[in-house]
């Protein structure tokens, strides 16, 4: 008495096909896992060598005999300050310069050339954009070796990141909400305010968390142009040098003598917790923006 197949049971190439998918996922699972553990090792290291050194002192005290003792409340400091100066020159041109080529300029070999210029200063590397700084913002400008010369140059080095991370999010808005928009006799700037601007937020936010990762981590752009390698002093303004936290932790490794173990590991896991608290700010807020879209 011969069985009568089920109807419902799979086919042999779907059994393949499930197969195939099955290494396939096993594969992408081993990469990940091959990228997260590096990762994870590095960041044990830190917590496991630089939680010692951490103390109300260590982040409320200027450093003291040329950084090999005392805290990093002056480099904690000037860091935010370049990070934030930086963002408020990136993120208002950048986004200005997204609304541009995304919803006004034509496409043509002028437009196309700017949009692969753009792409291609993302990859410059930061020794270039350190020298940059110094002839266009130190002695052009004449800014001097100032905390506003160090953080245009940030500024510009980040800005591709904001350009290209905004105008993808813009053009990713459905075309219908904007017909919408000039059906109802909206012109074109306020529909970009009211409509494509807001539905755009989540990627704006995406580029301002890999603008925090990059301005806070790099060094030669602003040992060129406005940081110092040691400083007891508070910044009061704009035209000050500053310290900060990725310099410092360059002096305290290689260039300062008799500095205990525990400091350099200190400073790193300090740095990594900065961004990691920026980022979580702007992540929660970028959640909150997409639970509001309608599509």
């Amino acid at each position: 008495m011969s069985t009568v197949p089920s109807p419902f049971q799979g086919t042999a190439h779907e059994s393949r096909a499930l197969a195939r998918e099955g290494l396939a996922r096993l594969g992408f699972l081993v990469v990940t896992a091959l990228l997260l553990i590096p990762a994870l090792a590095i960041l044990a290291v830190l917590v496991v060598e630089g939680t010692p050194g951490f103390s109300w002192e260590f982040f409320t005290q200027s450093p003291r005999d040329g950084g090999a003792s005392g805290g990093i409340a002056t480099a904690l400091v000037g860091t935010v300050w370049l990070t934030a100066v930086a963002l408020a020159i990136a993120l208002p041109l950048g986004v200005a310069a997204a609304i541009y080529l995304s919803e006004y300029a034509r496409d043509n070999w002028l437009t196309r050339t700017i949009n692969v210029a753009i792409v291609n200063l993302a990859g410059v590397p930061s020794i270039v954009h350190a020298l940059f700084g110094v002839g266009a913002f130190v002695h052009f400008l004449h800014f001097g070796k100032s905390i506003l010369a160090a953080s245009c140059t940030l500024a510009v080095m980040t800005l591709p990141v904001v350009i290209v991370s905004t105008r993808e999010s813009m053009q990713a808005v459905p075309k219908a909400f904007r017909e919408a928009c000039w059906n109802m006799g909206a012109t074109r700037w306020q529909t970009i305010w009211n409509v494509v601007l807001p539905n755009s937020g989540s990627g704006i936010l995406t580029g301002l968390i890999l603008v925090v990762c990059r301005a806070v981590g790099e060094t030669a752009p602003i040992m060129f142009t406005g940081a110092v390698f040691f400083r007891q002093m508070f910044p009061n303004g704009l035209f000050d040098k500053t310290m900060a936290l990725s310099l410092h932790l360059f002096n305290v490794s290689t260039q300062v003598s008799n500095v205990p173990r525990h400091v350099p590991f200190a400073v790193a896991l300090t740095m990594i917790l900065v961004v990691l608290s920026m980022n979580a700010l702007a992540i929660w807020f970028r959640m909150k923006l997409r639970g509001r879209k309608k599509w």
